[in-house]
């Protein structure tokens, strides 16, 4: 286990100059991970090569790791309710794996054979309604499934009448599993690609409604690559181009309207493209964390203005254990960042 203290040396902004913080390597594997839950005190991830697992997080020795499939799949989705963690694979045939969390023993679910099927992101908003997106069909409608019951049974929507036509070009970035939000009654699903955008549900009925945005898009590599809310109303939307990672124009925007219109900030003025962005606890939207394939970035004021704080690289995910912690996972590694009181 690595661990480094990092101390601010020059004046960059209150935020270094007011804290301290380690960075602890918990697990290094060959694995790609993309997708993370917190539970238990542990980090569980699913990963490359049909990878699951989980690393405690206060005791690195105290692991395990598991293999989901005989096939060499990647998963880049994973969800939980309280009894079992769910995890799909991208491509085609989609399979969606339950493993049972006391025993992990693991079972499939749900199949999508659809030839267009590649799964970006999926959350339970509760313990029993869950939902999965995956790229458009031919019908240039995204490709939903969903659960009421906890994940026992799934419904499948390939043309779903009710989700807005995406435009060509349209579709969604598996980047970290966060480009969908729920909070409330609304859940939300971010778009990159020819076009850039935000589709909210209300009330779990799929009657979906959209909402344009002036984020960076017009190319399949352009667009939001996370989102998070912290309620209704407060949301933050990050990503940029990841084929031109240092360009950093209109690659953060946030709403106080629940997703309606967006505001961009901090434009010209950050680290650049971003793959997860997290809210920190007890901050009330204040203090805000992203992470890019070069670096991890902070807000201090509700997504404003940006400082990066490490050139920590190669991570592509992140969720709070708690205000103090931060978990991150990317490509061999998952770390934590302790936040130092003074």
């Amino acid at each position: 286990m690595k661990k480094l203290i990092l101390f601010s040396l020059t004046v960059i902004s209150s935020f270094v100059l007011s804290q301290r913080f380690t960075i602890d390597t918990l697990l290094t594997d060959q694995i790609s991970i993309r997708a993370i839950q917190l539970w238990d005190g542990k980090v569980w991830y699913a990963g490359t090569d049909s990878k699951f697992g989980y690393v405690n997080i206060k005791d690195g020795s105290d692991k395990k790791q598991i293999t989901l499939s005989d096939k060499k799949l990647q998963f880049r989705t994973l969800a939980q309710n309280k009894r079992s963690f769910y995890a799909i694979n991208i491509e085609s045939p989609a399979y969606f794996f339950q493993i049972n969390k006391k025993t992990l023993k693991s079972k499939v679910v749900f199949n999508d054979n659809d030839a267009t099927a590649f799964y970006d992101a999926f959350k339970f908003v509760d313990n029993d309604f869950g939902i999965a997106f995956s790229d458009p069909t031919n019908s240039q409608r995204l490709n939903i499934s969903q659960t009421r019951d906890g994940g026992s049974k799934w419904i499948h929507c390939n043309d779903c009448k009710d989700f807005p036509y995406l435009e060509k070009g349209e579709a969604a970035f598996a980047a970290s599993n966060t480009n969908i939000a729920g909070v409330g009654n609304f859940i939300w699903i971010a778009t990159g690609g020819s076009k850039s955008r935000i589709y909210r549900m209300k009330n779990k009925d799929c009657n979906w409604k959209v909402f344009e945005t002036t984020f960076i898009q017009g190319t399949s590599s352009q667009g939001i690559y996370s989102i998070d809310f912290l309620d209704e109303n407060f949301g933050i939307a990050v990503g940029g181009d990841y084929t031109k990672q240092s360009d950093n124009v209109n690659n953060i925007a946030t709403t106080n309207d629940g997703g309606q219109t967006w505001q961009i900030q901090a434009s010209g003025k950050n680290a650049g493209y971003m793959t997860c962005v997290k809210f920190r606890p007890k901050t009330k939207g204040k203090e805000i964390v992203a992470v890019g394939d070069q670096h991890i970035s902070f807000s201090s004021d509700y997504g404003k203005t940006w400082t990066k704080i490490s050139d920590e690289k190669n991570l592509y995910t992140c969720e709070w254990l708690n205000h103090d912690t931060l978990i991150l996972a990317g490509k061999n590694k998952i770390i934590k960042l302790d936040f130092l009181n003074n």
